[in-house]
């Protein structure tokens, strides 16, 4: 069981967010795109790659230069290396975009010189109403905005009447696997669900490229559980990538009134939602205790929520002060979270861009050694931070 964040780093995080949440509806204008920011340990300043994207979602790289964006309506761009945006990427299935539904998450296969797939998650609609998250891949044409024999090769079950809680990232594994996080679609009635081993809501799955379960899963071969399920008990999973430093995989889910996780997902372990949460009710009621035996504590969270989405962790050279640093985005707090780790633990947390005063949807970086922003708005960003020296 992991050590929980002491009592003085949470009495500072909900300070730093108190804070942040009182300044953030007023300070929209504040942080100007050529402004050197001075943080801890690194200064820079933002600027704008791409706009005009509606409610943006995830971000990918191609080898060219060029990068795919989702935006959640269910349109798929293509951003120029100028910044400006093709028209929407045709061959996309239908997408359910109710509520928190949508085009999600979106990522290039590691061979794609050669095999052009592109793999993303979408919520999907079935009948009845109910609908799930699903993951397709579809080959990308040349220069044309469009994806051929596109296929959903993996889907969350079963479909339930939601519009809430879908996750969802895809991670590319260095072992040619991949990871696609779920979530547990929010009411009482589906929630218990993260718990159930014949279940994919509130899950972290394994798959082969194929979207198969992959082999050497921890509950493979057995008649009561899901093969491709790789860790359960998560509630919304939005940010999920590999530390270059130990290739494992992290994540980050929602808590519902307080209580984010950040989490090291491992084989076959319970992460504890909806029986353990650092979080209450909307409603301002209990859920339930902060611990139980069997069930793994977060390698940090957050009280009250930031609400997390996307995370990246930076090995590049672009930002010495920020080497081997995880950044988490902040929705219901709008800010990007840097977070300093070492052996598993969180020992420092600092929050950027509570000036800007925007949601921040995902976090990536680039293959120019650049952290890439998407801001999640009507007109929605694309943005890099550009390293710079401070000034006196």
């Amino acid at each position: 069981m992991r050590r929980r964040p002491s009592a003085r780093t949470l009495a500072a995080t909900a300070v730093a967010a108190l804070l942040a949440s009182a300044g953030a509806a007023a300070a929209i204008t504040k942080a100007k795109p050529s402004e050197v920011i001075a943080s801890e340990k690194q200064s820079f300043s933002i600027e704008t790659v791409a706009e005009g994207l509606e409610r943006p979602w995830g971000v990918a790289f191609l080898p060219d230069g060029r990068m795919l964006v989702t935006e959640k309506a269910g349109r798929m761009r293509i951003v120029l290396p100028d910044g400006k945006l093709s028209a929407p990427v045709t061959g996309l299935p239908k997408v359910d975009s109710r509520g928190q539904g949508g085009l999600l998450d979106v990522a290039v296969a590691p061979d794609f010189a050669d095999t052009r797939l592109v793999y993303f998650t979408f919520a999907e609609a079935g009948e009845g109403g109910v609908n799930g998250t699903a993951l397709a891949r579809g080959r990308l044409v040349g220069n044309a905005p469009r994806l051929d024999d596109v296929e959903v090769i993996w889907r969350q079950v079963p479909k339930y009447a939601s519009t809430l809680h879908f996750g969802s990232r895809i991670v590319f594994a260095g072992d040619g696997t991949m990871f696609v996080t779920t979530g547990e679609r929010s009411n009482a009635e589906f929630r218990v669900k993260a718990q159930a081993l014949d279940e994919t809501l509130g899950k972290v799955v394994r798959l082969t490229r194929d979207g198969k379960p992959a082999p050497g899963n921890p509950f493979e071969g057995r008649a009561d559980a899901r093969p491709e399920i790789w860790s359960y008990g998560h509630r919304n999973i939005q940010g999920a990538a590999i530390n270059p430093a130990d290739g494992k995989l992290w994540t980050v889910e929602h808590g519902p009134r307080g209580g984010d996780e950040l989490n090291q997902p491992e084989a076959g372990k319970n992460y504890g939602w909806p029986v353990i949460t650092y979080g209450k009710e909307y409603s301002g009621g209990d859920i339930g205790p902060t611990e139980k035996a069997g069930m793994e504590q977060p390698a940090f969270y957050w009280v009250p929520s930031i609400g997390t989405s996307g995370l990246a962790f930076y090995s590049g050279d672009a930002y010495p002060g920020w080497k081997g640093n995880a950044f988490v985005g902040g929705l219901a707090i709008p800010t990007l979270a840097r977070l300093e780790i070492a052996d598993g633990k969180v020992l420092k947390e600092e929050r950027l861009l509570e000036s800007l005063g925007e949601r921040i949807r995902d976090v990536r970086q680039g293959p120019d050694g650049m952290l890439y922003l998407l801001t999640d708005s009507e007109e929605g960003r694309l943005l890099r931070l550009k390293p710079e020296k401070a000034r006196s």
